[in-house]
């Protein structure tokens, strides 16, 4: 993984608490999808986070365990939900025995993950027939003031993987690395799932703010991109003044193991 990558997974302990208040869940739709193939109940959610994704998981009754490599990241995981079983480790090395799980799913994660290397261990504890997905939150640039927000706040805080017009070309290729491994899965399929997120104007600046880029970014001009995304909305209708619902969808990239 390039340092740059390093530097920008990093970042997101130091905003563990917001991470945490601010980030939305996953569209339950789009995690019935991910897991259809899957042969059983037992779900690895992987680079879990403070838990976005295994809230949604132990609501779908299936049995979950999170792995996680940030220590705050992970407190706030077991903060939240403690009844998880909540372990660390990374894509690279999953503390897991082989053939532990019926699926791998990784929340706004699998983008992070040193492929060549957690590719295949992500295939050592799957079982046969089992599922690998990533799931993406993205805001649906379809919608006039979400296009508007995406071009306003640069690269940096909104990036190719957070609008749904550029999400499928950016994790087309996230899911195994070249190198063998590709011929032990079926081929990969993309779907996307309806979803929002009730926020304000300060909630939403809020969330913006725990995008990595942001987070790395100096702090003079982290001030001025937020106050620049935070006029953006009190000059938009939609947005100006008390609570709305940011046009969302979550996007998920599947794989069968044969």
């Amino acid at each position: 993984m390039e340092q740059d990558a390093r530097l920008l997974q990093s970042s997101f302990g130091a905003a563990a608490v917001a991470y945490a208040e601010h980030r939305p869940d996953y569209a339950p739709a789009a995690v019935r999808w991910a897991l259809d193939l899957a042969p059983g109940p037992r779900v690895l959610d992987l680079g879990a986070g403070t838990g976005k994704l295994t809230g949604t998981l132990v609501a779908s009754g299936v049995d979950v365990v999170a792995v996680e490599p940030d220590p705050a990241m992970l407190a706030e995981l077991r903060r939240t939900l403690p009844a998880v079983r909540a372990l660390p480790g990374g894509a690279e090395a999953i503390p897991l025995p082989d053939a532990s799980v019926d699926a791998v799913l990784a929340g706004n994660a699998l983008h992070w993950f040193d492929m060549a290397v957690a590719g295949p261990e992500m295939a050592r504890v799957l079982t046969p027939g089992g599922i690998l997905a990533g799931l993406w939150n993205v805001m649906d640039d379809r919608v006039d003031w979400v296009a508007g927000l995406a071009r306003v706040s640069g690269s940096a805080a909104i990036g190719p993987r957070d609008t749904l017009g550029d999400w499928r070309t950016a994790t087309a290729g996230a899911h195994l690395p070249d190198n063998g491994l590709v011929a032990r899965f079926g081929s990969p399929e993309q779907a996307e799932f309806p979803h929002g997120q009730r926020r304000t104007a300060d909630s939403l600046v809020a969330t913006i703010a725990t995008r990595a880029g942001m987070l790395v970014m100096p702090e003079r001009e982290r001030v001025a991109t937020l106050g620049r995304i935070r006029a953006y909305l009190a000059s938009r209708p939609e947005t100006a003044s008390g609570e709305f619902t940011l046009p969302m969808l979550t996007g998920v990239l599947r794989v069968r193991q044969l």
